[in-house]
């Protein structure tokens, strides 16, 4: 894949806002107003949508790859990068197997990525514990990643709706938007 400057431009400048969004969210925790552990918004995941949508999947992965690694390496924990990566690459799958229908809005697919990712997270902590008691907690994380997820697709659809009448997706992707 061969990316124009601009392309790579907003690629970086993404790939720093999804890592902004994700220590600001650590700043605030959930657990405060949700005693569940484990529970965060996924607020960097507004950048994964947003990407997928306006720059298509390859960049959108590139993107989520730079912010998992970045993103353990400026934490100083290497040891997440296995839930970091698994769940993001796990929901970016789903993601861009849901993006291309036209059965659903940014809503569903965000909302499909929110339940593919806590898969993915409770799938690294059977991998890295070596047992499967972490599958009891699955339903519990699928049931917050409907509400997750519709927040993340809100925000999206919101954010798609504030730039239409912006030239950002001209040349990006040889065609605009990919269903946005």
């Amino acid at each position: 894949m061969k990316l124009t400057t601009k392309q790579l431009t907003l690629c970086a400048v993404l790939t720093a806002l999804a890592l902004a969004l994700s220590y600001l969210e650590n700043l605030f925790p959930l657990s405060l107003a949700i005693p569940i552990p484990g529970i965060k918004l996924g607020l960097a995941n507004i950048v994964t949508v947003f990407a997928l949508y306006a720059l298509g999947p390859a960049q959108a992965f590139l993107i989520l790859l730079a912010r998992c690694f970045l993103g353990a390496v400026f934490a100083g924990n290497m040891n997440a990068l296995i839930f970091s990566l698994l769940g993001g690459v796990t929901a970016m799958a789903v993601m861009i197997v849901l993006s291309g229908s036209r059965r659903l809005s940014v809503y569903g697919v965000s909302v499909g990525g929110a339940a593919a990712h806590n898969c993915g997270q409770v799938a690294a902590a059977v991998l890295t514990l070596g047992n499967t008691v972490p599958l009891y907690y699955l339903p519990v994380l699928l049931g917050v990643s409907l509400l997750t997820g519709a927040l993340t697709g809100l925000v999206s659809a919101c954010l798609f709706r504030a730039l239409a009448h912006t030239n950002l997706n001209t040349g990006l992707d040889q065609g605009g938007t990919h269903g946005a």
